[in-house]
């Protein structure tokens, strides 16, 4: 904690961006250093992460690449989505495809699900269940998702 504490803001900023691409959550969370501790840092990133709005949601997500899919950019998001997604085999590929394709019909954007630890089948699943979803209560399904994973990567950033 301490060099995530004292590392200077314009270093740390675009590290934050790839855990969670919201300024208004990346200004909170640089706001509260220091942080006593790591669950001090994912209870403010929580709170912080809580009611996006529409437009910081889909904001959000557009730099994620499709559940299936591999991020087209490298850096560390691009790392960091790859292992996430590691429960996704190439015998899933054609069904994720076809259901992200559907999804994004529905509701206008990609199908975002915090991956870690989730089967292929798993993520197929999770999506049919909320495809009956009202597009309103989707984004806050995908508000959720998105502090999920900011959570996972801000652990990773800080190494525990």
């Amino acid at each position: 904690m301490d060099s995530f504490n004292s590392a200077p803001e314009a270093e740390l900023r675009p590290l934050l961006a790839e855990c969670l691409a919201v300024p208004r959550w990346i200004d909170a969370v640089v706001a509260g250093r220091p942080y006593a501790s790591v669950d001090a840092l994912l209870a403010a990133s929580s709170v912080a992460a809580q009611r996006l709005s529409d437009e910081e949601v889909l904001g959000a997500i557009a730099g994620h690449p499709r559940i299936g899919e591999r991020q087209k950019t490298g850096g560390v998001s691009a790392r960091w989505s790859r292992s996430e997604q590691s429960g996704v085999d190439s015998s899933q590929a054609d069904r994720l495809a076809e259901a992200n394709a559907a999804y994004e019909d529905r509701f206008g954007h990609i199908y975002l699900v915090c991956a870690t630890g989730l089967s292929g089948a798993d993520m197929l699943g999770n999506l049919s269940s909320r495809m009956d979803n009202p597009p309103e209560a989707e984004l806050r399904v995908v508000n959720d998702e998105l502090a999920k994973i900011a959570a996972l990567r801000l652990q990773k950033l800080i190494g525990s």
